[in-house]
């Protein structure tokens, strides 16, 4: 089995928690540690425009945490491309952004962009990103039809939105559904040479099947369901955990 991992941390909902109180902890940058440590291969943050769980500050401190510590490692921004996240695009450099179509009001992210009504704006923002050298990942939706508008607009990689296969942990025949989409979208993004990331309500249950038909994905982000496997087992041995299911280690 290959050792290269293809997990990145989500770790918004450590700062969730450590923003129910003026405390440093729990650590934003000491949980990265510990999930780098363990083999992540990255960490992603949201940094949203009220900093409900991630501030400006984490970013500073997680991009220095892997420029001192994790040479090697991913940060990638998640975000709506707004004048102030562009901002933070530019200063910190990260290995990779992934543009999303967040209203700052949602929750989480939970659709894809639409592309013909965002097209000026895609264009543009995916420029300004691989001028600083960043590489650029769009959200989309399981759909087949996607990637060829992600690629359209000079995306390098889209990333899988897999909310809907999540949702049905308690009914297999609508997640084999659901997954069926989801691949169908991957094999159209590979077809027009775009690296696949996939994200959203994936957990060491059902990321084997998607693994399975689709081993050629280069990242999974993982948040909600990290942490909550992590509440049970910690964080050190949820990366464990989240790459065997992935099928990188033993």
């Amino acid at each position: 089995m290959s050792t290269q991992s293809r997990l990145s941390v989500n770790v918004n909902a450590v700062a969730v928690l450590r923003n129910r109180r003026d405390l440093p902890w729990p650590s934003v940058t000491g949980m990265a540690r510990i999930a780098l440590t363990a083999g992540a291969k990255g960490i992603t943050v949201h940094p949203r425009p009220d900093e409900r769980h991630i501030r400006k500050t984490d970013v500073a401190d997680l991009t220095a945490l892997i420029n001192d510590e994790f040479p090697s490692a991913e940060l990638c921004l998640e975000g709506y491309p707004s004048d102030s996240f562009m901002a933070l695009v530019e200063k910190h450099r990260p290995a990779q952004v992934l543009f999303v179509p967040d209203d700052p009001t949602q929750t989480t992210s939970d659709h894809g962009w639409d592309f013909e009504a965002n097209d000026t704006l895609l264009r543009t923002i995916i420029a300004s990103a691989k001028s600083w050298g960043v590489r650029t990942s769009l959200f989309v939706d399981p759909n087949p039809e996607e990637p060829a508008k992600a690629k359209a607009v000079g995306a390098e990689r889209m990333e899988i939105y897999t909310g809907p296969y999540g949702a049905c942990y308690d009914d297999p025949a609508a997640a084999e559904a659901e997954l069926d989409k989801v691949i169908a979208t991957a094999e159209a993004g590979r077809a027009e040479g775009l690296a696949v990331n996939a994200g959203h309500d994936l957990t060491v249950a059902n990321i084997p099947a998607l693994i399975e038909r689709a081993p050629y994905i280069s990242e999974m982000s993982i948040g909600h369901g990290f942490v909550a496997d992590a509440l049970i087992y910690g964080f050190e041995e949820s990366v464990r955990r989240f790459r065997r299911a992935l099928g990188e280690i033993k």
